[in-house]
This record gives structure tokens, sequence and C-alpha cells, in this order.
């Protein structure tokens, strides 16, 4: 009997401060929520939480930035040997907060994915994250917010929206309940919609590689 080999997608996650999102999708391919595994996690700060929650789970990480390799062109000839060595169908930024430089998202075309704590375009952009995003929602008086994950390009926030997942806004709101319901959603969609990119019903690009 023909046992066909199942695919199993191999993901490099991008990391900056605390890793939760980082921490659902290591559960969700260990729990096979996703078919896929996290084969390396790369991070701009040294001190993150997100590199101590990949050490525990047994997974190769970097500490790579412009400081420790001297340069935004030294800083991308890193990433792209390290990533050249893992070879990930595809990168998820869970809380990057760099641009990652032309090459690499040439490199690996409609295969570079964030996620967003707001419904973009709305409060998205150069310096909108985690509690920003938030106190704006909750400045223009919105109804509702939530989660959105889009592909990268070369602008921040600005790819194209592959799925989004709506939160209401409850009256007596604060910045702090807010962001954490939206967490809360964030981590449970975003396992879904790896899920779904992992099982080919959302589409990668191909690599240039």
């Amino acid at each position: 009997m023909l046992v066909r080999k199942v695919k199993i997608v191999r993901i490099a996650v991008f990391a900056s401060h605390g890793g939760s999102d980082l921490q659902a999708i290591m559960d969700g391919c260990r729990e096979k929520k996703i078919r896929g595994e996290v084969v390396v996690v790369i991070s701009n700060n040294g001190d993150s939480l997100a590199l101590k929650r990949a050490e525990k789970e047994g997974i190769d990480r970097f500490h790579i930035s412009e400081e420790t390799e001297g340069g935004k062109e030294a800083l991308t000839e890193r990433l792209l040997s390290v990533l050249d060595a893992y070879r990930p169908d595809m990168i998820f930024l869970a809380g990057y907060m760099k641009l990652l430089d032309p090459r690499i998202l040439e490199r690996y075309r409609d295969r570079v994915f964030n996620i967003h704590p707001a419904l973009l375009p709305k409060y998205g952009g150069r310096g909108m994250y985690d509690m920003k995003v938030h106190t704006a929602v909750l400045e223009a008086g919105e109804k509702e917010t939530g989660v959105t994950i889009h592909r990268v390009n070369a602008v921040y926030d600005s790819g194209e929206i592959i799925a989004q997942a709506k939160v209401p806004v409850l009256p007596g709101d604060t910045p702090e309940s807010l962001r954490e319901r939206v967490l809360e959603r964030e981590h449970l969609f975003l396992v879904e919609i790896l899920s779904e990119i992992a099982d080919g019903k959302i589409r990668l690009g191909e690599t240039a590689l």
C-alpha cells in the first residue's frame, strides 16, 4: 500500500518582545492544529522573551540586529544566511518591529506574513503597535476592532490582507482590557489562518531560492 507523505510546512518566526504569538504558533504545531513546524526563531532583541520561549521548546534561535551585525547591509546578509540554512516555506512576523529588506521580501515573495492588532487599513503604519493601537481605537470611538493577518511588503502594514477577525469594543473598555481581549482572539486566529496556509487553502508564492 502506497502511503502518501504529508508535507510539513517549515515556519521561520521573527519576534521582538514577549513572543506570545510565537508561543501560540509553537503550541498549534505541537498539538497538530497546524501542519507545520517552527524551524527557527529570530529576534532583533537579545533580551526578548521570544528567544527564551524558543529555547524552552528546543528550537534554534538567533539574536540578529543592526547592532550585532554592524549595520543594515550586514544585517540583511546575516538574515539571508540564516534563512538559507533553515529553508523555511514561510516567514511569520509575530510582533517583529523592523521592516525587512526588499531582498528578503523578494526571495520569499508572498511567503512573509504579519499579524496586526486592528482592522487594517485602520490604525496601521509606522509606530502603530500594541497599546498605541488600542488607545487610538478607543480615542476614535470605534465600536469594533480586531486582528488582521496580511502579506508583508516594503511599507508597514500595507500588504495584501488575507484574513481579519472582529472584536467588539465594549462600554468601559480601557486600552489594557481591549488589548487583553484582542490578544486572546489573536492567538486563536493566527492558528486558524496558519492552518489554512499549511493546508494550501491560502496560497504561498514561489521562493526565489
